[in-house]
């Protein structure tokens, strides 16, 4: 215990400094459960002796499933404490995916939440030659589940008291075998381009990461995290399980992904971290509640968010706000900005991050305008989450931040981001090839990201360096920016942008089903299914016009020209997007081909055939006809 140079290390740490102070909660039935570091470590303990008892041993690998839950976290960290790796998946993984994975890592220990996560393991146990046990977390339902490798949490933590009387200081010796080097986590990358590779992190990465985090950012003992992004995401493994053992604040796991808006609400956490998704779906959720609002509501709602907007802009220029727009903002914040933040659950948050992604700067600016601290941050799986973040006081739309102090930046011949620093992870499990590509003999990780240092040393990610291309007449393209500027309006959900090597943009477009659901039933537009109102004329209307307030803002090459509306959203599961909502531009343009002959082609129409992936991997396919509509066209006729 010389030096803290893993998280078991610190763990132990924590509990013996931090014994009473609550290290993570978990709300069930409506009521918050809080846990403090002694009995955090407790728990942790006597799952690591379960699972020693029968037979988990250093260099094994554990893998947990299901929502953010304290007892999966906990099975992480007890497998830390053996000198074992943790593989954390996503929860809403299909069986191909799930069995990929569990495979490619060779896991032998599966920890999973419910009987739904259970039932998955049940459907592929004979496809997987390395599993020893699987352990559930929640009790109900598996009352008839009788095999032999199947055990609950309570029945393994209830063997390692057993194992415990026969084996002292075996915990305490296992974590002081520890090493920074020894690999900690294998987070699986978002598999924009094929399978997902296995990207190992040490402990050494994490808690290096962790204090270069701690410089560039304020984390307090007392704070309160909301832990509810895919425990399998980089961003959740660091920032919710390392960040809170290094720091010692709470985690606060909500009651489902149902109640996490009404759950941010009642905690009021001191800080956030979510995609961009995260933040679009806030914002329409405003944004409807304030077109639903009475007249008198909605004018004063406008009125102080476009003076917000506007001081936000100054302020982010550099240039002193008018007092007039100074008392109008003091005005907004009783009226407006206060009981915004509030009813999203973020009044208490000193900061928030938005990551994983590039977050359009309408919506940056909007909760910036509104008095959130929201903040760009840049990193990726193999980074352990962290290259670069905006200071509060720098924070702008079109950066992604300073690189933080101890971690190097530098722009390659063609725009490529290199990255080097302690957090950059060893390698990608069983795949040297993949490795040598991504990482070169100078120790630079080539991160796929185009990009920029601008004068103030900020790094400006523009997109995917295999997605930026250009029009057929040299005018740069790059899809993201187009797709963040549409994805703004409330009624679209996804967003696919095409115009590399192109004589336009052109754009299929994934309709917000609740948002558009809700317009179309307050103007008496009758519809039984997301595909019938896809394809209303009425619902046509509304997204073009929505396109032509996003053409106002884009450059003239850069207009949407033409676009189609498809008949279901994007989805993971049909490899359309990754399980972190990011499209797979390769696999849709395969996919969609006809469709971007129709789109270039002048045609008014085009055959869509669909196919929809079950979570058993079964599928079926849709077909119908989609109307393509010329945006200019389409008002010229209006």
């Amino acid at each position: 215990m010389a030096d803290l140079t893993t998280v078991p290390r610190l763990l132990l740490r924590n509990a013996a400094e931090l014994p009473t102070r609550t290290a993570i909660r978990e709300k069930d039935r409506g009521i918050w459960q809080s846990y403090s570091w002694r009995e955090y470590h407790a728990h942790v303990r006597d799952f690591a002796l379960g699972i020693a008892a029968l037979g988990f041993k250093r260099g094994d690998r554990l893998s947990v499933i299901g929502d953010n839950r304290p007892r999966l976290y906990w099975a992480q960290v007890a497998a830390q404490c053996l000198g074992g790796v943790s593989v954390p998946v996503y929860q809403d993984s299909i069986a191909r995916e799930l069995a990929f994975v569990w495979n490619d890592a060779d896991v032998s220990v599966i920890v999973a939440e419910d009987q739904e996560q259970v039932d998955k393991v049940v459907a592929l146990r004979e496809q997987l030659p390395a599993l020893r046990v699987v352990i559930y977390d929640d009790p109900r339902g598996m009352l008839h589940y009788k095999h032999d490798w199947l055990k609950s949490f309570s029945e393994v933590e209830a063997l390692g008291r057993e194992f415990a009387k026969t084996h002292a200081g075996y915990f305490e010796s296992a974590i002081e075998q520890g090493k920074a080097d020894d690999v900690a986590f294998v987070c699986y990358t978002s598999g924009t381009t094929g399978n997902p590779k296995g990207a190992m992190i040490t402990h050494a990465n994490a808690l290096e990461t962790a204090k270069m985090a701690m410089h560039a950012e304020d984390f307090r003992v007392d704070d309160d995290y909301l832990a509810y992004l895919p425990m399998a995401w980089m961003g959740d493994a660091f920032y919710t399980l390392v960040m809170s053992v290094v720091v010692g604040f709470a985690t606060n796991c909500p009651e489902s992904p149902e109640t996490v808006q009404r759950d941010l609400r009642e905690l009021g956490p001191t800080l956030v971290l979510a995609p961009p998704r995260i933040w679009e779906n806030m914002l329409t959720a405003v944004q409807v509640k304030a077109a639903d609002a009475p007249p008198l509501k909605r004018s004063v709602f406008e009125r102080f968010r476009e003076a917000a907007e506007r001081a936000e802009v100054l302020r982010s220029d550099g240039k002193p706000i008018p007092p007039a727009l100074r008392v109008m903002c003091a005005l907004g914040e009783f009226f407006v900005y206060g009981p915004v933040r509030d009813q999203l659950g973020l009044r208490r948050a000193r900061w928030a991050l938005t990551g994983g992604a590039p977050l359009g700067p309408d919506t940056f600016r909007f909760f910036r305008a509104i008095g959130v601290n929201l903040k760009q941050v840049y990193g990726s799986t193999e980074t352990t989450g962290l290259v670069s973040l905006q200071p509060s006081q720098e924070a702008n739309p079109t950066t992604a931040g300073r690189p933080c102090q101890g971690i190097e930046v530098k722009i390659a011949e063609r725009g490529e981001v290199l990255v080097k620093s302690p957090g950059v992870f060893r390698g990608y499990l069983k795949n040297e090839a993949a490795t040598r590509e991504v990482i070169d003999s100078d120790g630079w990780f080539h991160t796929g990201d185009a990009g920029f240092i601008d004068p103030r040393g900020h790094l400006v990610i523009i997109d995917r360096a295999k997605d930026v291309g250009a029009l057929t007449d040299g005018t740069p393209f790059a899809p993201q920016f187009v797709e963040n500027k549409l994805k703004f309006s409330p009624y679209i959900r996804e967003a696919v942008a095409f115009g590399d090597q192109k004589p336009f943009v052109t754009a299929m477009i994934a309709i917000d089903m609740n948002t558009v659901g809700n317009w179309a039933e307050r103007r008496s537009v009758a519809y039984t299914s997301y595909m019938d109102l896809s394809q209303k004329p009425e619902v046509h209307g509304l997204i073009r016009d929505e396109i032509r307030k996003c053409n106002e803002t884009l450059p003239e090459a850069g207009k949407v020209r033409r676009f189609l509306l498809l008949t279901k959203d994007l989805e993971a599961d049909d490899a359309e997007m990754t399980r972190t909502r990011k499209v797979r531009r390769r696999f849709v343009a395969e996919k969609y081909a006809t469709v971007l002959d129709a789109l270039y082609g002048g045609r008014d129409e085009v055959e869509l055939a669909t196919a929809i992936t079950y979570e058993d991997g079964r599928q079926a396919t849709l077909k119908s006809r989609v109307r393509i509509l010329d945006v200019e066209e389409a008002l010229a006729r209006a």
